[in-house]
């Protein structure tokens, strides 16, 4: 393996790749050398600077990451299935562990929480420190990349639809950023879960895959009026829940989409955070609007036991849009940017 390196945030709106001594782990912590990192747009609006929130420059950006466990902080104990020397893959929410919402499993509430790669050094590097408690075992027959790309999105999809808005079988959920990672993942759990997932996309090509991935219906936004399109599909009656993860740009037609009783779950504001809100429709409708951020850490062992019930034919999985060197880290994040990927994209070290 060629020498440690890693790409830092100096400032807001520069990476740079430099070399590193990776660091020897703290008790109850390890030191993980990642074979693989899936990028997130939390990794974008890191390196660009987010208004009114003060990151802790410099700062190693990624959230996600999988790779060989190869050293163990003093007295540290590694979670059910893993062992040093073995593969292991990254829950990125970080807590205390021992306040009172951390010890109600609600992690994500911790008054200490955060995210690495955003409030600690993440997974744009060949190494790097994480908590014990934050590794996991890599299902079968999956592969680095796969591993890499599945807990973020997968532990955020499960907390909107299952833990806030209790998505039931046989319910309808419109799912915005359909080929995003947080999308694809969500009308896979939405189907998992016996429920009728409809993909709102930008591009035909998108619409093609959502198909594959099983989704009920598929919206053209570049083409359609998303709200129209939801009262045609659903004989005027809207949709049971929103998976709302892009903002200002899609809130009046997700508002518009939900049927009497319905229930919109919000975890993202790509397109801007100022967004109105009729309150005549909040009450008349009877709706439930639910703010998300990532979800329990007990869902990622939840979500592996359902795929450890069939590991040759898993029900839901990561998609790897494209794969990039690490050293091309940079180039990982402008195609992000340019929003064309249909899935996660993956640095390889």
């Amino acid at each position: 393996m060629s020498a440690p390196f890693r790409f830092r945030i100096p400032e807001h709106g520069v990476l740079a790749k430099e070399s590193f001594e990776p660091a020897e782990p703290g008790p109850g912590w390890v030191r993980l050398e990642l074979k693989a990192m899936a990028l997130n747009h939390l990794d974008l609006w890191t390196t660009q600077g987010i208004e009114g929130v003060r990151l802790p420059l410099p700062l190693t950006p990624g959230c996600d990451g999988a790779g060989v466990i190869v050293a163990l902080g003093p007295g540290t104990v590694l979670p059910p299935g893993l062992e040093l020397g073995g593969s292991a893959m990254i829950a990125p929410g970080l807590s205390c562990g021992v306040c009172a919402d951390c010890l109600r499993g609600d992690d994500m509430r911790c008054a200490r929480y955060g995210v690495l790669g955003h409030v600690l050094d993440g997974t744009a590097a060949t190494h790097v420190l994480v908590p014990a408690a934050n590794l996991l075992p890599i299902p079968p027959n999956w592969d680095f990349r796969q591993a890499a790309a599945f807990p973020l999105v997968f532990l955020t999809a499960w907390e909107m639809l299952v833990h806030k808005a209790r998505l039931r079988p046989g319910e309808t959920v419109l799912v915005w950023g359909g080929g995003s990672g947080v999308g694809t993942a969500a009308i896979q759990l939405a189907k998992f879960l016996g429920a009728r997932p409809i993909a709102v996309v930008s591009s035909t090509a998108k619409a093609m895959k959502c198909w594959e991935l099983g989704t009920e219906h598929v919206i053209d936004r570049s083409r359609e009026d998303v709200a129209r399109k939801v009262r045609e599909l659903t004989g005027k009656r809207g949709v049971d829940v929103v998976f709302e993860h892009t903002g200002a740009a899609t809130w009046d037609a997700s508002i518009a989409s939900l049927a009497k009783g319905g229930r919109l779950v919000t975890c993202g504001t790509t397109t801007g955070f100022d967004a109105r809100l009729n309150l005549r429709a909040l009450f008349a409708k009877q709706l439930t609007l639910m703010g998300s951020y990532m979800g329990r850490r007990e869902h990622l062992w939840t979500l592996l036991g359902h795929l450890g019930t069939n590991p040759t034919n898993p029900p839901f999985r990561p998609l790897v849009d494209r794969v990039f060197p690490l050293a091309d880290y940079p180039a990982a994040q402008a195609h992000l940017q340019a929003g064309q990927a249909f899935g996660k994209v993956v640095c390889e070290a």
